[in-house]
């Protein structure tokens, strides 16, 4: 399903949508698609990010140095 809403922008954001369309020779519709599409992805990303870090806490920079494999031989050691 399709939804139409209007935007108002000040002129000069309006000429930027223009050029980048004109550039990615693609519509001023896929451009904002694409644009609120990655902005949402990023947030999305961060929710997911944050709900993991309030299962499993990790200090900040507890992982500085490490490797996979480095923290596989600590768990090992643990055993």
């Amino acid at each position: 399903m399709t939804v139409r809403k209007n935007f108002l922008l000040e002129e000069e954001i309006a000429g930027h949508l223009e050029e980048i369309a004109r550039k990615e020779n693609t519509t001023q519709t896929d451009v904002i698609r694409m644009m609120i599409e990655q902005r949402y992805q990023e947030y999305s990303r961060q929710e997911k990010l944050e709900a993991f870090r309030s299962l499993v806490p990790v200090p900040p920079g507890s992982l500085t140095g490490k490797s996979i494999q480095s923290i596989k031989t600590e768990m090992a050691e643990d055993l």
